[in-house]
């Protein structure tokens, strides 16, 4: 094998599941070095269209010490179907809830499985949300306004023995930013400026 053929070896080697998995263990060494350099702040800006449609972007964060950008702007319409007074321009903010937490799980997983050398065929999830809308209606004090029960169902394949795919699944779930979110709650101050 030449040089070239070894160190093309190497890339592709450190690339599992389409994870660079050289960059995350650097990643992860940089900020032990530099603990300052994991805060981040992510922001989604939002503007409402008409009734109960609303229009969301995503384009600017902190991160690394700066101000970024991402490469392009993310455009998400919001808006709740005909039989709850909208026009079904996109999804329920309830639903983008569901998306998150199906996302940021699969996410984990297929970096865990790639750190732990395991490789994916197949990762699937179904993430459901039980509500009721007396509480968000306010026809009843007793009943909260948002998810009573979430249950997230997962298929998973690779070439790993189940248990071992189990464990990756739990330990996305217990590094899940929007797991601990949705789980532990979150402080949220809202700010009006009228002017």
């Amino acid at each position: 094998m030449t040089t070239t053929d070894t160190t093309t070896a190497e890339v592709n080697d450190s690339i599992r599941n389409g994870v660079d998995t050289a960059t995350l263990f650097a990643t992860l060494d940089a900020v032990k070095q530099a603990p300052e350099a994991a805060s981040f702040q992510f922001r989604a800006h939002n503007q409402w269209v008409s009734g109960t449609h609303n229009r969301g972007t995503i384009a600017d964060y902190y991160g690394v010490g700066e101000e970024r950008t991402h490469e392009r702007t993310f455009v998400f319409d919001a808006d709740h179907p005909a039989v709850l007074v909208g026009q079904d321009h996109g999804p329920t903010p309830v639903e983008f809830v569901l998306h998150a937490l199906a996302a940021c799980l699969t996410a984990g997983l297929a970096n865990i499985a790639a750190v732990r050398k395991v490789k994916l065929t197949e990762v699937r999830s179904t993430v459901t949300g039980d509500i009721d809308l007396n509480g968000i209606l306010g026809l009843n004090p007793e009943v909260r306004n948002g998810y009573q029960q979430i249950t997230v169902r997962f298929t998973i394949k690779g070439d790993a023995p189940a248990e071992q795919l189990r464990e990756l699944l739990e330990q996305s779930r217990a590094r899940s930013a929007v797991y601990d979110v949705i789980t532990n709650g979150v402080p949220v101050t809202i700010e009006v400026d009228t002017a």
